[in-house]
């Protein structure tokens, strides 16, 4: 594996910092959506979940499973574009959590 163990820790560290984010705007879920709404082909299940449904149910869950499992976490991640475009039109900022998603889309894209 090509990820210092720094690197990983660097990784979970994050996660939990998104997690804390996405709890202080009042976005963590207590309750995953029914499983077909992970069905959907669409980026981001877009047409199925809210982005902070999928950034907690399918990207922070995945992360941490590969970091549990000790294996690759991907090499290239763009996600904080995408919660910048999702918070324009939201009454919160979402500063925070952008921020943090930046973190974790470098640390990735160092990882390769």
């Amino acid at each position: 594996m090509s990820q210092s163990s720094s690197q990983i820790a660097e990784v979970a560290d994050s996660l939990l910092r998104i997690e804390m984010e996405l709890r202080q705007l009042g976005l963590w879920e207590s309750e995953s959506p029914p499983p077909e709404a992970f069905q959907s082909a669409q980026p981001f299940c877009i047409d199925t979940l809210e982005f902070t449904q999928w950034l907690q149910f399918v990207f922070v869950a995945r992360l941490k499973i590969l970091i549990e499992d000790d294996r690759a976490l991907p090499s290239v991640s763009g996600i904080a574009p995408m919660a910048e475009e999702h918070f324009r039109t939201r009454p919160e900022s979402g500063e925070g959590l952008i921020r943090e998603l930046k973190v974790i889309d470098q640390l990735l894209s160092e990882s390769s």
